[in-house]
This record gives structure tokens, sequence and C-alpha cells, in this order.
């Protein structure tokens, strides 16, 4: 019985994704190949480190993906990535979901088709505004620091900077009011936006020991039709997150979104020289419904001593916009038409 379901779980996963590995087995109902099988058909080169619980495949011009057992948490290339499944193991084998093979690693690894057309016009996205204040911390009202305050200033930061290297930028909002989420990726979806990006900044409210330790950057796009979401234990209520696994706008251009938030994700670590806390997915309302690739940043925690007063300093901000701007010059270049190099 068990072999009847498992093939026609693979005839699914074909009529998706349209290739049917030779050595495809079932882990929970999800369809995996082995990374090794994976690498060769592609020219790459694989081997196992930790008693052969990481796999480390390579290719040419540095790249370099790491895998770990039991992890869903992989590294291409020096970012963290979220995947959508864990990386498993059977009899010495190392197995990846052939989803996240589909919807994660090759729209990093390999060549993307160019855009029609250069990007043009940025739609920026502060998160909150009026009576959302996002995450606070420091005292009530006016005593202590508000989410909204930093993201509207990153907001109209980033728009002198990218203003200045030539694009048209649209604002979801300029001012401290209050702006329903579906209206967000609407406004952006009318004015015929090319990237959406949207501004936050993290909180995480433990013991003081979590909060000195949690720190840094991490960068969202839509989750895959059929995969859990990265943040899945909250997706009924966080930025209006919708439950389910049911195809959205967005799912149209997500390995563009995927790509943009790589770079994002590289460009702010680099830069800021800050902790990387990943690239990762979600079907947040405001990415949902985005026609163009869109992105979510969380900045940085404003719940850690250090890092929250980075966040609140002027210079910080320009430094992290600048970050931004130099994240979709890469993306340009990689997607245009005149360049579009592979990472193989």
């Amino acid at each position: 019985m068990r072999t009847v379901l498992n093939f026609f779980r693979c005839v699914a996963a074909v009529a998706v994704l349209g290739v049917l590995p030779s050595r495809a087995v079932t882990f929970s109902g999800q369809y995996y190949l082995p990374v090794a099988e994976f690498a060769r058909e592609n020219g790459l080169h694989v081997y196992t480190e930790n008693g052969g619980k990481e796999a480390i495949v390579t290719g040419d011009k540095n790249t370099r993906l790491i895998f770990n057992v039991n992890s869903a948490q992989a590294v291409i290339d020096g970012i963290n990535v979220r995947l959508s499944y864990p990386v498993a193991a059977d009899h010495g084998q190392l197995y990846m979901a052939q989803m996240d093979i589909e919807t994660a690693i090759r729209p990093l690894i390999f060549s993307q088709r160019p855009g029609a057309k250069r990007i043009t016009t940025i739609c920026i996205d502060p998160g909150h505004g009026g009576k959302d204040s996002g995450y606070h911390v420091g005292g009530y009202g006016f005593l202590g620091h508000s989410e909204k305050t930093y993201t509207l200033a990153l907001a109209l930061e980033l728009r002198r900077q990218l203003m200045r290297a030539g694009f048209r930028v649209i604002l979801t909002r300029s001012s401290d009011i209050f702006i329903h989420l579906p209206d967000r990726p609407a406004l952006a979806n009318r004015d015929g936006a090319d990237l959406f990006i949207s501004l936050h900044f993290n909180g995480y409210f433990g013991s003081r020991a979590d909060e000195a330790a949690i720190e840094g950057p991490e960068t969202y796009c839509i989750t895959p039709v059929g995969a859990p979401s990265s943040n899945a234990h909250g997706e009924a209520t966080e930025f209006g997150s919708a439950v389910g696994a049911g195809p959205t706008v967005a799912n149209h251009c997500e390995d563009k979104s995927l790509l943009l938030a790589y770079q994002m994700e590289k460009s702010l670590v680099q830069n800021l020289h800050a902790d990387d806390r990943g690239v990762r997915r979600a079907r947040f309302a405001v990415l949902r419904d985005a026609e163009m690739p869109a992105i979510l940043i969380e900045g940085g925690y404003i719940t850690n001593p250090v890092e929250s007063k980075k966040i609140y300093s002027s210079d910080y901000r320009k430094q992290m916009a600048a970050a931004i701007v130099k994240a979709i010059e890469e993306y340009q270049r990689l997607t245009s038409v005149s360049h579009v190099p592979s990472l193989h």
C-alpha cells in the first residue's frame, strides 16, 4: 500500500515540477532527490563532512552550497537561505526535497530569464504607521521607540538615494498615517512599479540574554505553492499572513523575488557587517498580491541593546539605504537583457 501511495505522490510531483529523477524517494510525503545526483546532473561536485551529516556542493566561480541533515537551513555562497523542508538522510545518502531544488536552489545558482525591461520604478513600503506602531520599546507613547518611526525614516532616506541613482520612487506612506495592508501592494500594482520593497524592523521579547543575543537582518519573499512558510507558527496573524498553501499573485514571479531577497540579504550582511538571519519565505499580505518581484526586509532588532542604537542613528540608516540600493543595482545587473550570468 505504501508503494502505491508513494507512486501517486511521485506522479503528483512530476505534474507540478515536470521531472522524474531516477533515484527519487519520498520522506514524510515529500518528493526527495539525492544531493549527489542533483550535483552530478548539473556539473557540480559534492563531498560530505561531519560523518556524512553535511553535504558541500561546489561549482565554478566559487559557488558553494552547504546542507546539513535534519536542517532546513542551507548556506548558498555564504548567505543563509531557509529551505521549505529539511535535508534527509537514508543509508548514507543525503536527500533534498525536489521542491527546494526547483524553488530555492535553481533560481539562485542558475541564470534566470531576463526581464522585458529594466527597472525604473520602485515602490517602497514603510511598515506600520498611524495607529499601528509596530514593535515599541523603551516606554509608552512618545517616551519610547516605535518601529513605524524608523521604517519611515529609512524609507525617506532610501527614496533620496534611489532617486539620485536614477530610479522613480513610490512611497506607500510619506507621513505617520495608517495604511491597510492590502492597499500597499495595490498601490504598487496600480502605479506600475517594477519592484516592491517593504521595510520593517524586528523585535524579540524574552530574557535579557536572548534579547541581547538576537540581532541582524532577515529578508522575506513569497512562499512557494504547497510549501510551509518560514514563519508558519505565526502565519495566521503576523503581517496579515494567510493560512494555507494555495497560489497567490506573487507566485507568478517568485523566482525573481527570491533572487532579489538573496541579493538584499547579502548586501545588508556584507555592507553593514551584520549577523545573517537569512532569506526566508512567508505569505505576508504585502507580498501576496504584488504583481512584481516583492520582498520584505527586517532590517534588524530594535529589542537588541546594541543594534537598536544603530537603527536609531541617521548615519546607520544611510548605510542601510546604501546597502539596499546596491542590492537593487546588482539584481538589475543579474536580470537585465544585456547581462545575465549564472552563479554556477
